[in-house]
């Protein structure tokens, strides 16, 4: 990607975004096809997934055969290249000693952001979703709901190319018409759990993932995203119509050099680099966000990660897309005598009710599965199906023991082996060597089934981030301190997916390596672990109840927003980031129309 250097800097811009993500991504695409001159800051390296992904090396050609190090924790081919839950010299604190108080946070120090990492699962918040609190009288409502949203909803998944099916199901939104990219075949495990699944009454279905099945008509599209704005629809245009549709062959977890997957570093940076309007910088650290006197953001302050110089640029608009933990970071510590708790936090609530997604897992294997003919499964990447949430109506009715629901994702089928993949059949066959071995790996290879819950959790006040009063990283920044808990609700919806998980086992003749368990809290994965951390800078009605308004500006400081996870007032079973993109382009709208009035 080109970038520039800090002595390269305009002396102003229209909007600075901190992040290049999939928040600060759509922000910055939005903005700069639309004219506004926009400085992008990422904290991380500079990172070409098209030059620099190892999309067709296997695993005998990588160190360790490709297994996971604690600097990978997902392993060599990992397209995070640089981050995880523990960055060098950047490091964070917990208030607890206690490992279920605890939350683990993931950060991706590179160009892209975690759209490096993700799954790519991309399902939309629905009406429930967007007003819990009138449901069942637990956590907030949003001050918009689902129709305010769902035309972003729209544009994102014909701009980033998302595949899935219209079900028609309660709270599952479908897209309109011409939307959608067509969803792969399911493959014959995912056949197989859809038809048992029947048994239980769950609805196996396409899953909605950020993939191309076809490639985009760019010409088609674009004015469809940009209407009456010919420059932008020619640059969106060749965007799209650069990139390639999936051929089914590696995982999308290492990156995708065709562009058939979703990453910011494809289908956000380079349009917006190419309409001219931005400027990228990577290896800037942000600091904090400058104020004047009159409570304006001026601009904000970042230090060269190569050079440890400080550098301070100036804007008309400040835009915080960092994640949400890290604009937590950056508002509290930006001090002031204005704002003595950090920009933004005259409530006291910026850090306040930080969420992930619940989660759970139980594996085992399928004899049905056993000595399947060799054929390739890869598919594209991933699930091509899940199991939406379904019992509404015992959920409301109070039958369930807990308030919110959840979704299941499966993994099964003969993907891409590597050097574990004959590992661990003692519980299977007792252990066997030499030829017994090869032959056991042959009859069980594929026939393994993995279920995993992804529930929503409801904000809580004892799951918050602070600034750490002593420890700082190497930059010379005060570090985040994380508080965290997980309430009965959470714990019982992960003692109700396990509950679940082994009812489909026995549905599909399967066996169970591990049984479900009973406690919740054995059940459930730790706070972070999900990677799906929202909250931190909520939105509301009520300027004494939030941060950010509908638009994800601050209530405090006009100028600043905050256009990631962090003004989610709650975490839909939904994966968060198409939502994080559609809020994202709905505020930049916002930020356009309000510097024509001269507002911003």
């Amino acid at each position: 990607m080109p970038v520039i250097t800090p002595a390269q800097l305009r002396d102003d811009y229209d909007v600075i975004v901190v992040g290049s993500g999939a928040a600060g991504g759509q922000t910055a695409y939005t903005l700069a096809l639309e004219g506004a001159k926009v400085l992008m800051l990422e904290a991380g390296r500079d990172y070409n997934p098209r030059t620099e992904t190892p999309m067709f090396e296997t695993h005998n050609q990588a160190p360790l055969r490709g297994r996971s190090t604690p600097d990978k924790p997902f392993g060599f081919y990992d397209s995070t290249v640089d981050g995880g839950w523990e960055v060098p010299g950047e490091p964070y604190t917990q208030a607890s000693s206690d490992p279920a108080r605890q939350f683990r946070w993931w950060r991706a120090r590179m160009l892209g952001g975690r759209t490096n990492h993700w799954g790519r699962i991309s399902l939309r918040n629905g009406p429930y979703d967007f007003k819990p609190y009138s449901r069942d009288g637990l956590g907030f409502d949003w001050p918009i709901g689902y129709e305010d949203v769902a035309p972003y909803y729209d544009k994102v998944e014909m701009l980033i190319g998302v595949y899935g099916s219209n079900e028609g199901l309660e709270n599952t939104p479908n897209s309109p018409e011409g939307v959608l990219q067509p969803p792969p075949k399911l493959r014959a495990g995912e056949l197989y759990v859809q038809k048992h699944g029947k048994k239980l009454g769950l609805p196996v279905i396409p899953i909605h993932r950020a993939v191309l099945t076809k490639r985009q008509d760019g010409a088609a599209l674009a004015p469809k995203l940009f209407p009456g704005k010919p420059a932008a629809q020619r640059i969106a245009a060749d965007g799209m119509n650069a990139r390639a549709a999936c051929f089914w062959a590696t995982p999308c977890g290492r990156g995708c050099s065709i562009g058939a997957t979703y990453q910011s570093t494809i289908v956000h940076i380079p349009p917006a680099l190419a309409s001219g309007n931005m400027d990228l910088i990577s290896d800037a650290m942000t600091r904090e966000v400058l104020m004047n006197d009159e409570g304006k953001a001026t601009g904000v302050l970042f230090i060269d990660r190569k050079t440890r110089t400080e550098h301070r640029v100036r804007a008309r608009i400040v835009v915080l897309a960092a994640s949400s933990a890290e604009s937590v970071r950056i508002l509290l510590n930006s001090k002031s005598n204005r704002f003595p708790q950090g920009v933004a936090n005259s409530t006291g609530l910026v850090g306040k009710y930080i969420m992930d997604t619940v989660g759970a897992r139980l594996g085992g294997q399928i004899p049905a599965f056993e000595n399947m003919p060799t054929y390739n499964e890869d598919g594209a990447g991933g699930d091509h199906a899940y199991v939406p949430w379904w019992p509404y109506q015992q959920q409301l009715a109070g039958q369930l023991g807990f308030a919110r629901g959840y979704h299941i994702e499966f993994s099964t089928g003969r993907r891409m082996p590597d050097s574990g993949t004959s590992a661990g059949l003692e519980w299977l066959n007792g252990g066997t060597y030499g030829k017994k071995f090869k032959e056991d790996a042959r009859r069980y290879y594929g026939s393994f089934l993995n279920f995993s819950g992804r529930g929503e959790m409801i904000p809580n006040e004892d799951s918050f981030c602070e600034i750490d009063p002593t420890v700082k990283d190497k930059w010379g920044i005060p570090v985040l301190r994380f508080h965290w808990k997980w309430s009965d609700h959470e714990l019982r919806q992960a003692k109700h997916m396990h509950d679940t998980f082994a009812q489909l086992f026995e549905a599909l003749g399967g066996r169970l390596r591990t049984p479900p368990v009973d406690d919740g809290a054995k059940a459930i994965y730790p706070g972070g672990e999900i990677i799906h951390e929202v909250g931190g800078t909520i939105m509301g009605a009520d300027a004494r109840k939030s941060v950010t308004n509908q638009w994800c500006q601050t209530w405090d400081v006009k100028n600043l927003f905050v256009t990631d996870g962090g003004p989610f007032c709650s975490n839909a079973d939904k994966n968060p980031t198409l939502t994080i993109m559609a809020l994202a382009w709905r505020s930049a709208d916002y930020m356009l129309a309000e510097m024509k009035k001269g507002n911003l």
